[in-house]
């Protein structure tokens, strides 16, 4: 290999973010403010609205995105050709039968192979299993381009650590992880991002360590819950209260305190499968993390169990019984519905011929009817009738009902089921 192209200088660095969801889009904002930044996506909706000002995920004000003087959005593959900057946020999910699907991701790469030039560096920050930037993503970069990696151009990783909704810890106060293909780009990548993150930045060995650090972050939470939710099972048979056993047992100071629930969403409930496929790959079958996310994948049929049974001993209908749901995001004060474990918890309800409805004030009512097929309720009912009430997200607007409230709503002997242990054990009829 001949020696490589230069590296463009610090201050000429033009930036391009391709996908504008929850991770590249505050990141575009952030670049924006300084230097000269493109933000990319395929949905045409979403680039109009975004040039209105408008974030439909909610977690940019329009005051937030008019900060950035220096970001144009486009959905045009031709407005990306003169950066030199390319960075990739796109989602990787999971296929339905729970393997990676990296097909958004290989798209962006070729994306990127179209318009990449020499000297030009691309970062890529979705989650994935160790090895995929090098061994899924670069080549497809290099076949679109026809330029080969680290001599015409240059490549690094730095996972995303956006945690939506979170509006106490936005981007700039979380440490950015950072790698690069080379010594030399990965002091530029370092420094590119060092100049948004207040939080400071951490050059991580190489791209593939950089990349297992992200995976084994939510693996290690996953495992964490796995054991409070079955802990909660167990519990649930020797009639104690799961969340009074937490209360006492986080007492001592080096006990971890997690709570039980349904575990969803675009990380912690997709991750894992990531790493259990690349370890199954190379030899390994990973024991603890495969049956963590049984158990957690389990919650769901094993709330709605639970209250079937307090449903029977309260005499409340359970075949064509009416149950309101609370919350379909998958997690509380936040609109995002992706993986959302409550869609198992609503399945599970209508086995048992359940009559469900559900209402969340976050969630936009289209998109949930686009990917779920389900309407949900525009306002919340005000008058009782169902046999059971369950507050399954606990958005601030939910919590402020109050469990008599929530109570209200509920036939004499109708349950009120406080997945999330928001209120007294005495206020609700059950709890995880």
């Amino acid at each position: 290999m001949t020696s490589a192209f230069p590296l463009p200088g610090f201050d000429d660095l033009r930036v391009a973010v391709i996908g504008l969801g929850y991770v590249g889009l505050p990141l575009a904002v952030e670049f924006g403010k300084s230097r000269s930044t493109v933000g990319f996506d395929l949905n045409a909706d979403r680039v109009i609205a975004l040039q209105a000002g408008a974030d439909s995920t909610g977690e940019l004000a329009p005051e937030q995105l008019a900060q950035a003087p220096n970001l144009k959005f486009t959905n045009d593959l031709a407005d990306i050709a003169d950066c030199n900057f390319y960075i990739v946020a796109v989602p990787t999910p999971i296929d339905q039968h729970r393997q990676p699907n990296l097909g958004p991701l290989l798209s962006a790469s070729r994306m990127v192979g179209s318009v990449i030039k020499r000297g030009d560096i691309v970062v890529f920050e979705s989650t994935v299993y160790p090895g995929a930037t090098e061994e899924d993503c670069l080549p497809l970069v290099e076949q679109g381009s026809g330029l080969v990696l680290n001599r015409d151009f240059f490549a690094g990783y730095s996972p995303e650590r956006i945690n939506p909704g979170d509006k106490a810890r936005p981007l700039t106060s979380i440490v950015k992880v950072t790698s690069g293909s080379t010594s030399e780009v990965a002091d530029l990548i370092d420094n590119l991002y060092a100049s948004i993150i207040i939080a400071g930045t951490f050059k991580a060995a190489s791209i593939r360590v950089a990349e297992a650090s992200k995976v084994i972050e939510n693996t290690q939470r996953d495992v964490s819950i796995a054991l409070i939710n079955e802990l909660s099972i167990i519990f649930s048979h020797l009639d104690i209260d799961t969340n009074a056993v937490l209360d006492a047992a986080a007492t001592k100071w080096n006990f971890n305190r997690f709570s039980p629930g349904l575990v969803g969403g675009h990380c912690i409930g997709v991750d894992p499968y990531y790493l259990v496929h690349k370890s199954i790959a190379a030899g390994h079958i990973p024991d603890i993390i495969r049956i963590a996310r049984e158990i957690n994948d389990g919650m769901a049929r094993h709330a709605v169990s639970l209250l079937v049974k307090k449903m029977i001993q309260k005499e409340a209908r359970v075949k064509d019984g009416h149950v309101l749901v609370l919350g379909l995001t998958f997690k509380q004060n936040c609109a995002d519905i992706r993986n959302t474990k409550v869609l198992d918890l609503f399945g599970n309800m209508q086995s048992y011929g359940m009559n469900v409805d559900v209402y969340d004030p976050w969630a936009d009512a289209a998109e949930v009817r686009d990917v779920y097929g389900i309407e949900i309720l525009k306002d919340l009912p005000v008058a009782g009738g169902y046999d059971a009430v369950i507050l399954a997200v606990p958005h601030d607007e939910l919590i402020e009902i109050g469990a008599q409230g929530l109570r209200a709503m509920l036939d004499p002997n109708g349950v009120l089921f406080d997945m999330k242990a928001v209120f007294d054990q005495t206020e609700s009829d059950l709890r995880l």
